[in-house]
Protein backbone atom coordinates (compact mmCIF):
# COMPACT_ATOMS: atom_id res chain seq x y z
CA UNK A 1 0.00 0.00 0.00
CA UNK A 2 2.74 2.69 0.71
CA UNK A 3 5.56 1.54 -1.94
CA UNK A 4 5.20 -0.23 -4.81
CA UNK A 5 8.08 -1.19 -7.14
CA UNK A 6 7.36 1.58 -9.81
CA UNK A 7 5.34 4.27 -7.47
CA UNK A 8 6.67 5.54 -4.08
CA UNK A 9 4.53 9.02 -4.61
CA UNK A 10 3.41 8.12 -1.11
CA UNK A 11 6.08 8.10 0.56
CA UNK A 12 7.24 10.98 -1.25
CA UNK A 13 3.40 12.47 -0.17
CA UNK A 14 4.63 11.70 3.70
CA UNK A 15 8.01 13.13 4.02
CA UNK A 16 6.65 16.32 2.54
CA UNK A 17 4.09 16.27 5.17
CA UNK A 18 6.54 16.40 7.77
CA UNK A 19 9.00 19.12 6.30
CA UNK A 20 8.68 22.38 8.51
CA UNK A 21 6.80 25.16 6.22
CA UNK A 22 3.34 25.40 4.96
CA UNK A 23 3.04 21.52 4.81
CA UNK A 24 3.55 21.25 8.55
CA UNK A 25 -0.09 22.88 8.56
CA UNK A 26 -1.74 20.57 6.67
CA UNK A 27 -2.20 20.22 2.54
CA UNK A 28 -4.72 20.31 0.16
CA UNK A 29 -5.31 17.86 -2.46
CA UNK A 30 -4.41 20.77 -5.22
CA UNK A 31 -1.32 21.67 -3.38
CA UNK A 32 -0.30 17.75 -3.75
CA UNK A 33 -1.12 17.51 -7.20
CA UNK A 34 0.96 20.77 -7.58
CA UNK A 35 4.27 19.61 -5.61
CA UNK A 36 4.44 16.13 -7.37
CA UNK A 37 2.98 17.57 -11.25
CA UNK A 38 -0.48 14.68 -10.56
CA UNK A 39 -3.53 15.04 -11.70
CA UNK A 40 -5.84 16.38 -9.25
CA UNK A 41 -7.69 12.93 -9.29
CA UNK A 42 -4.30 11.18 -9.02
CA UNK A 43 -3.59 13.36 -6.19
CA UNK A 44 -6.88 12.46 -4.36
CA UNK A 45 -6.44 8.85 -4.82
CA UNK A 46 -3.15 8.78 -2.71
CA UNK A 47 -4.18 10.91 -0.30
CA UNK A 48 -7.72 9.20 0.23
CA UNK A 49 -5.05 5.53 0.43
CA UNK A 50 -3.37 7.11 3.10
CA UNK A 51 -6.39 8.16 5.35
CA UNK A 52 -7.50 4.75 4.51
CA UNK A 53 -4.36 3.23 5.91
CA UNK A 54 -4.33 5.96 8.92
CA UNK A 55 -1.17 7.07 7.80
CA UNK A 56 -3.03 10.66 7.33
CA UNK A 57 -6.07 12.18 8.49
CA UNK A 58 -8.33 15.56 7.64
CA UNK A 59 -9.68 18.47 9.03
CA UNK A 60 -11.51 21.34 7.37
CA UNK A 61 -10.36 24.71 6.63
CA UNK A 62 -12.15 27.26 4.75
CA UNK A 63 -14.23 24.76 3.53
CA UNK A 64 -11.11 22.59 2.16
CA UNK A 65 -9.97 19.57 3.30
CA UNK A 66 -6.66 19.32 4.64
CA UNK A 67 -4.44 16.28 4.95
CA UNK A 68 -1.96 16.10 8.00
CA UNK A 69 0.29 12.92 8.99
CA UNK A 70 -0.91 10.74 12.07
CA UNK A 71 2.46 10.80 13.52
CA UNK A 72 0.95 8.06 15.84
CA UNK A 73 -0.27 5.75 13.43
CA UNK A 74 3.04 5.94 11.42
CA UNK A 75 4.94 4.79 14.57
CA UNK A 76 2.54 2.27 15.48
CA UNK A 77 3.55 0.98 11.47
CA UNK A 78 6.79 1.27 11.80
CA UNK A 79 7.06 -0.53 14.84
CA UNK A 80 4.64 -3.19 12.98
CA UNK A 81 7.19 -3.77 10.27
CA UNK A 82 10.48 -3.70 12.90
CA UNK A 83 9.10 -7.00 14.65
CA UNK A 84 9.01 -8.45 10.81
CA UNK A 85 5.01 -8.08 10.46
Amino acid sequence: MLRTPTDETRLRILAWLKEPGPAADGVTADAVAERFSLPRPVAVTHLRLLEATGMVRTSRSAGRVRYHRDEMRIAEVARMFEKGW
